[in-house]
């Protein structure tokens, strides 16, 4: 086949184009010579100048893989001959891939539209340095103008989508590749950071508050929630962001709240947690502006709205606002006054109060779970926690639930974990469960809060009642891992994989009971060591009796969680022996050798 160049084509060459290109996707869907079938779409992409034929096809065929792969073409050839065409050539592609997903707002095939808005993303990056201010001005008044609801709710949901698509495309994780130098794209993504993307933000909160009240006030299912959601999405999207380009790089009350990551050694390996810091210029949008607020209230209406629907809490648009809230939880940097981190504190508090009847009470919301409501809601409640403590030192995570509760959020914390670990021991199954993640999601929440967030190893010291809630939560944990110790017995199929696999699984968590342990470390030795005697004296009396397989078992536990407790691993071959423990217990050692004397 010679390609489907432009050439000097007419309505009949176009035609027979067309018509070529359909068989070769349909013959490729049937399994009919599909090698010669994708040859010849890849001839069409390969052509010099086959837009002509490309958008000949996109706007006739009704064939929904042929337009799809007319767009392909489109992009590759205009990729491959970018530096040959035009100004005009380039403006035009765009402008036509803009007005074609415009026009076909409403098609229900979404993968030839997403395909679109992509390949428009696409060639808008491209043309990103060289096009004028004015230019891309062009391009985005359309753009604006369908997210602001200008053409009806499919054209707005088709704009947000298309400002997905290209946030996309300038993240150097999710760019598409254009054989462009890395310079290249740190110059488009700096660009965009710097001059569009807080306004892109606006546009996407603004879609979303032109809709929302005819959501709450809707008792039927209507096109403005798709269009809520993909905003919901954007702007999360936009979070997401890894924000470079901080005009005010001094982190305020450096003393109070985190401001940078984390050492490694406190960070989470099972949960993850972006940090949002996108410093002071957005803090009118984000922070000042009652978004938050908004943003809270929204759920909070539709969550009492449809409370009798259990299902409402997986649908997208409950989804997409809860991910926006938990990543709101990481929101930290410059962006807060320097107030002695009084805003930063306020605005956490108020997150944690809008996320407390997602969790809150602990067994009121464990029961509804196992009763069969949807365990999301609680999930994302716990990665709310975990955000919060990423950003803030544990004491400023305890006294925040103090200003509208008789308790702190170390209490909370503990309370909602204990919870957790009760449903694993009544359950007691090998599969992955809610509670099984969410006592990972818990416990790296502790893990980050009892690490010090300057790295210097040792244990963060907790008030009074949060040394009493960690007590709490780690006597829950040894019970736990004592009845899976205990329960392993009957497990005869003697598959020593599985067998591994659970201590693998086991070993992961060790490090953050150790942790929870130490920061209660005069209550946690005694647990321990009671448990280590009640066993020993099972063994004595039960001996020539009872089996003694199922002690040993929890003792093998009990040595692993206890190893933990008392030593790290250090650098060479010795633990070293954790530093709390000579201060907790040294006063001990040195009267009982004074007595022996």
């Amino acid at each position: 086949m010679q390609g489907f160049s432009d050439g000097g084509a007419d309505l009949a060459q176009l035609q027979s184009t067309m018509r070529t290109i359909e068989v070769a996707c349909t013959s490729i869907q049937m399994h009919i010579n599909p090698t010669a079938a994708e040859a010849t779409i890849l001839s069409l992409a390969q052509s010099p100048q086959p837009y002509k034929a490309c958008q000949f096809i996109l706007e006739n065929s009704q064939v929904a893989n042929a337009r799809f792969q007319a767009v392909a073409a489109i992009r590759d050839a205009a990729i491959r001959e970018w530096s040959f065409l035009s100004n005009e050539d380039r403006r035009s592609l765009i402008s036509f891939c803009l007005c074609f997903i415009m026009q076909h707002a409403s098609s229900p095939e979404g993968y030839v539209q997403a395909k679109v808005s992509s390949v428009a993303a696409q060639l808008m990056k491209r043309g990103w340095l060289e096009f004028t201010a004015a230019e891309k001005e062009a391009f985005f008044y359309q753009v604006k103008q369908a997210i602001l609801g200008a053409h009806g709710v499919d054209v707005q949901f088709i704009g947000v989508n298309f400002l997905e698509s290209l946030i996309s495309e300038f993240s150097p994780s999710t760019s598409s590749a254009m054989g462009l130098p890395r310079e290249f794209h740190e110059q488009c993504r700096t660009s965009l950071e710097l001059n569009y993307l807080k306004t892109f933000y606006f546009w996407a909160r603004d879609a979303a508050l032109s809709v929302t009240n005819k959501i709450i006030e809707s008792d039927a299912v209507i096109p403005e929630v798709k269009v809520c959601t993909a905003a919901l999405r954007l702007m999360l999207q936009i979070l997401n962001w890894e924000f470079r380009h901080d005009t005010n790089s001094t982190k305020a009350s450096i003393n109070v709240f985190s401001a940078v990551v984390r050492h490694d050694n406190a960070s989470s390996k099972r949960s993850e947690c972006v940090l949002v810091q996108p410093g002071p210029a957005w803090c009118d949008v984000l922070i000042s502006s009652g978004h938050v607020g908004w943003l809270l209230g929204l759920y909070a209406a539709l969550r009492q709205k449809f409370s009798c629907k259990g299902y409402w809490l997986d649908c997208p648009i409950a989804v997409s606002a809860r991910k926006l809230i938990v990543q709101f939880c990481s929101l930290t940097g410059s962006i807060f006054a320097s107030d002695n981190g009084k805003m930063q504190e306020n605005h956490m508090l108020q997150l944690l109060s809008g996320i407390l009847q997602w969790i809150d009470p602990p067994d009121v919301v464990s029961k509804a779970i196992e009763e069969g409501k949807c365990e999301s809601e609680m999930l994302d409640g716990c990665r709310a926690l975990l955000s919060i403590a990423t950003v803030t030192t544990h004491f400023v995570f305890d006294q925040l639930l103090k200003a509208i509760r008789p308790f702190g959020t170390l209490t909370l914390l503990s309370t909602l974990m204990c919870e957790v670990v009760k449903v694993l021991m009544t359950n007691n199954t090998d599969e992955e469960t809610w509670s099984w993640e969410a006592r990972d999601i818990l416990l790296d929440t502790w893990t980050i809060l009892l690490v010090p967030m300057d790295g210097s190893g040792g244990n963060a010291l907790l008030p009074p009642e949060g040394k009493h809630a960690a007590a709490n939560i780690f006597a829950m944990i040894v019970e736990s891992e004592l009845k899976v110790a205990s329960a392993s017995v009957a497990n005869d199929d003697g598959d020593s994989d599985y067998l591994q696999a659970s201590i693998s699984a086991m070993d992961e968590r060790l490090s953050s009971y150790a942790l929870i342990a130490r920061a209660a470390i005069d209550i946690t030795i005694p647990l321990l060591t009671r448990h280590f005697s009640e066993r020993f004296v099972r063994l004595d009396q039960g001996r020539g009796i009872i089996d003694p397989t199922e002690t040993l078992e929890e003792l093998y536990s009990l040595l692993l969680i206890t190893g933990h407790v008392l030593a790290d691993e250090g650098d060479g071959e010795t633990p070293l022996v954790i530093l709390c423990f000579f201060s907790v217990y040294y006063k001990a050692f040195q009267c009982k050798r004074i007595c022996s004397f």
